[in-house]
Formats: C-alpha cells, structure tokens, sequence
C-alpha cells in the first residue's frame, strides 16, 4: 500500500482519536513514501509541543499536548524505526495535557496495565475503555468523551502489548486476568468495559469470567480469527506484538468466543459496521446472539471502528452503558 492509501483507510480512525481531519491531510500529504510515515507524524508531533511551549494559557499548552500525543500515537500505526519512542512521548504529552487540563486525573499502574481514571469525584460509576491490537490510552477520544459527558468516571488504559506498554510486554489471550487487577486498583464493586476492535474480544471474555463486570459494548470486536485466512499486514503486526510468528499464531487460535458468550450474563451491546470485512475475523453477530442479554447494532456504512458513522452508534451506546451502570 502506498502512502496515500495508507493515509486515507485512517482517516475516520484519525479523527476518532481527535485529530483535525485538514491537519491530517497536510501533514500526511508530506509523505512522499510509506517509509517516512514515523518520522513526518513525529515532526507534527513536536510542532505541538512547541506550541504548548508558547502558549498563553495552561488551557492552550494542555489542548496543544493532548494534539501531540494522538499524533505521536499515530506515529507507530505506520513504519517507524522508533516506534518505542513515539509510544513513550504520546504516553508523557497525554500526561502533562492531563496536568493542565484535569489536574484531578490520576495516573494508576499495575501487573501488565496503566492508564488514566478521568471523571468527577465521586463518579457514581466507573467505565474502562480497552485498546485494541496496535491502539493505545490515547486514541479514544471520541469515546471517552462521551462517557465523561455522561457523567462517569472513565479509565483509559494500556494492557500488554499496548501503547506505553508494548515495549516491555506482548499481546496476551488472559486480558481477562488484567482486568481483574484494574477492577481491584480502581477500588470498585463493578466497572463497564468498552472494547475496541481486538479489544472488543478482551472485554468480552472479560465479562464471561469476571463477576465485576456490570456491562459491555463491543465495537468492531471479532468473535472469532483464523490465522490463515488474515490479511499480511494483520499477520505482520500480530507477529510483532505478539513477540514472533508461533506466539501470533496461538494467539490468533485463542481468540474464539463461542463457548464464552453464553456466559456473559450482563448487558452487552454488540456494534459492528457493515463494510468492516477483514478476511479471518468473524464479526460480533453471534456474540450477540449467544449471549443471554446480546444486543446487536449493525450500521451498514459503518467501516471498522466506525470512525465515519459516529452519529449512528455513538451518542446510543454512550447512553446505553450509562444507563446500565446506573
């Protein structure tokens, strides 16, 4: 795929993170070939932290930051050579944008997770929001944002093989095991969980094995892989997350939720869109329909994420989790 191409097929993701969608069509149209992808998204990176520098306010420096750590996340969707780098600087400018802007935000780590729990004080429930394969803490924006408005405390988190943590850690088929010790950190009784793409099978087997689990949506989460059948660029960035080709391939063979979903007694709302067709990836219909209380959304122009149908799906589901959790 050239450059170009690459560029467009992110661009809904691009402005789910957040990011101007005119920026992101300058900055990408640098790009003269697929290999300066890192280093371009990079430079725009930095171009906002100099801003942040010579803002006026704290309010502009913070906005300016949390710009830089999406682009830095963007970073390493594409060939980077300092892929590690571009995590650890989108993990440190979401930070400081924190500090400015939500000084009440706090920073929680555990075994193989962190992240950000944002909300007000005493939030009356608490919503964690599950990246998935090659996402981080900062790409949801527009998913967090919603559930803030509704009133809940929100936790963004990294798990292994993700973000900030995908240096040190690999993709492992137990998330369900990780969001056990969120749940204990976050000193809860009960969360929802919001997965993304492969974190819609983390969060979903999630429910079916951990009693806190009060609700789940799923977003382009598969219910299924087969390893054979998956594009080469998937392949590719499951080998690399998963720290080689054998570990990727018991990894893919793991993710299979049909003895799973009847056990996921919780509301669960199911979103797929209708022209998110990778080859190897069962979508989340029957999730939906095993599952005791599965409700299905399909949005036939949706693309995966369904970063160009938000108002079909979004605004409906952000009321459908809260609404639960109360």
């Amino acid at each position: 795929m050239n450059a170009a191409d690459f560029a467009a097929a992110n661009l809904t993701r691009a402005t789910g993170a957040g990011l101007d969608p005119h920026e992101y069509q300058r900055v990408t149209g640098e790009l003269a070939d697929l290999g300066q992808w890192g280093e371009v998204l990079m430079r725009a990176a930095h171009g906002h932290l100099a801003r942040a520098e010579q803002a006026g306010t704290a309010i502009s420096a913070g906005e300016h930051c949390q710009v830089a750590a999406r682009w830095f996340h963007f970073a390493t969707l594409g060939p980077n050579p300092e892929h590690a780098l571009a995590a650890a600087k989108a993990d440190a400018a979401m930070g400081r944008a924190l500090q400015l802007l939500e000084p009440r935000a706090r920073r929680i780590e555990g075994s193989g997770f962190a992240g950000w729990l944002r909300g007000p004080a005493g939030a009356a429930a608490t919503a964690v929001v599950v990246p998935g394969l090659d996402s981080s803490k900062e790409e949801f924006h527009d998913v967090t944002t919603a559930l803030l408005r509704r009133g809940l405390a929100v936790f963004t988190m990294d798990g292994p093989g993700q973000g900030a943590l995908a240096a040190t850690s690999t993709v492992t088929a137990d998330y369900h095991q990780v969001i056990g010790r969120v749940i204990d950190a976050l000193g809860v009784e009960s969360v929802g969980l919001v997965g993304l793409s492969l974190g819609g099978y983390y969060v979903a087997k999630s429910a079916a094995h951990e009693p806190r689990v009060a609700a789940v949506v799923t977003v382009s989460g598969p219910f299924r892989l087969d390893w054979d059948t998956l594009p080469p660029p998937v392949q590719e960035i499951l080998i690399q997350r998963a720290g080689g080709e054998e570990a990727a391939r018991h990894f893919a063979r793991q993710v299979d939720l049909s003895t799973l979903a009847p056990r996921i007694t919780c509301p669960l709302m199911v979103v797929d869109g209708g022209q998110d067709l990778i080859p190897g990836v069962t979508n989340g219909e029957p999730l939906a329909r095993l599952a005791p209380r599965g409700q299905y959304l399909h949005i036939p122009h949706g693309d995966h994420l369904l970063g160009n149908a938000r108002p079909d799906w979004l605004p409906a589901t952000a009321d459908r989790l809260s609404g639960a959790l109360a």
